[in-house]
């Protein structure tokens, strides 16, 4: 199929459910396995080719969370503000969508994070033949009915239903139409399905996957959990690097994002924040993708100056897009000055922040050389790092 196929990430919501007393992030924020959950969805679609435009739809007041996520793609669009409901959040996307052109679009829920190609497929496929098509599994359990929810007043026959998922798909213009009729009607449709239903739109199911769970309370992140971990069998890889700077003229010095008064600063053709510096290729090298200079040539204009953050953000990105996750990373400091133990404790916050991962992941240590060379000549200072990541390893 040639056509041109756009998604909507439905993730506008408050997810209050799976709030604790400690945590009251939306629940499409929280992290599983160290990765938060909206990342991990939309980088799913970024890796089908099959997809031509990505669309999320956020929270009016999640734009700082959203650009947090780090999430970086060619086919991904910049984010839409929702509405106050679910169906008035997705109308926007599809009036957002309008100026593309797309001749089908699918409909995601943003907190489904384990949603694989083979469904996507399925939903494609039947949409040669079928206007609107819904992926579904099959009811297992007993269904019973109550009306007051003490007595059970019935029983359903389970072999007429099924469970629905996403992503819900349409041809464009007909959910379009049907999403522009029904807010006259109702802002408060269910699902996209139903309101195809109720524009009189035949809708077909296809087969989806029992993996392919919708995030809800907290339980269901521990299952989320579980999920990945039977799912895959990972390998332990270990990156190292080493980086040195000299000084120059300046008045401060900038170590894994934080900034420390000096009487120099360190020389560098972006920022020259040798923390970050050695970071970023302690991960690469884990990953066998080169080093810093490899992917930010010290001969490109575009990175004088840059921010060594942007370089620590990309590494991290490669790790999550081969679904990897960062175990530790452990960083030295040799300086004679300035003086860097009363600064560690915020720079392992700033490198934890940057990476999306825990502080008690990150270890940041001090010393000297003893006077002893040109770091003990204090015309420098120099960085050594490790990384210890997982990725899934191929069965």
């Amino acid at each position: 199929m040639n056509k041109k196929i756009a998604i909507i990430i439905v993730a506008g919501g408050r997810g209050t459910r799976a709030n604790t007393k400690s945590d009251d992030l939306p629940k499409q924020y929280k992290s599983i396995n160290g990765v938060p959950v909206l990342k991990r969805t939309i980088n799913q679609f970024i890796k089908m080719d099959i997809i031509d435009y990505i669309i999320p739809i956020i929270h009016k007041d999640d734009s700082e969370l959203y650009s947090s996520l780090n999430l970086h793609g060619e086919r991904l669009l910049e984010p839409v503000s929702g509405g106050k409901t679910r169906q008035l959040s997705v109308f926007e996307g599809l009036k957002a969508l309008k100026k593309h052109q797309p001749e089908l679009v699918l409909i995601h829920d943003g907190a489904r994070p384990f949603i694989e190609q083979q469904t996507v497929n399925n939903v494609v496929i039947a949409l040669q033949e079928y206007e609107a098509v819904l992926p579904v599994t099959n009811v297992i359990d007993s269904i019973k009915r109550s009306s007051n929810g003490k007595i059970i007043g019935g029983s359903e026959d389970r072999t007429q239903l099924y469970a629905a998922q996403t992503p819900q798909g349409f041809h464009f213009e007909s959910i379009y139409n049907a999403h522009k009729k029904a807010i006259s009607f109702s802002d408060s449709f269910s699902d996209d399905s139903a309101i195809a239903e109720w524009a009189g739109i035949e809708v077909a199911m296809c087969e989806g996957s029992v993996d392919n769970i919708k995030i809800t309370t907290a339980e269901d992140f521990l299952r989320a959990e579980r999920i990945l971990d039977m799912g895959q069998i990972m390998e332990t890889r270990v990156g190292t690097a080493y980086d040195v700077h000299q000084f120059e003229q300046g008045n401060e010095v900038i170590l894994g994002g934080v900034k420390i008064p000096h009487d120099a600063k360190l020389k560098g053709h972006s920022d020259a924040d040798a923390v970050l510096h050695v970071l970023t290729d302690a991960i690469l090298g884990a990953l066998a993708l080169g080093d810093i200079g490899t992917h930010f040539p010290p001969s490109a204009k575009k990175w004088k100056g840059e921010p060594s953050k942007t370089f620590l953000e990309f590494a991290i990105s490669e790790l999550v897009k081969r679904n990897g996750r960062i175990n530790n990373m452990d960083v030295t400091i040799i300086a004679e000055e300035p003086k860097i133990s009363p600064h560690t404790q915020k720079i392992r916050q700033s490198i934890a922040n940057i990476c999306n991962i825990s502080i008690d992941r990150v270890s940041v240590k001090a010393t000297t050389s003893e006077s002893m060379g040109f770091l003990g000549r204090k015309e420098g200072l120099a960085t050594m790092a490790s990384a210890t990541i997982e990725l899934p390893r191929d069965k």
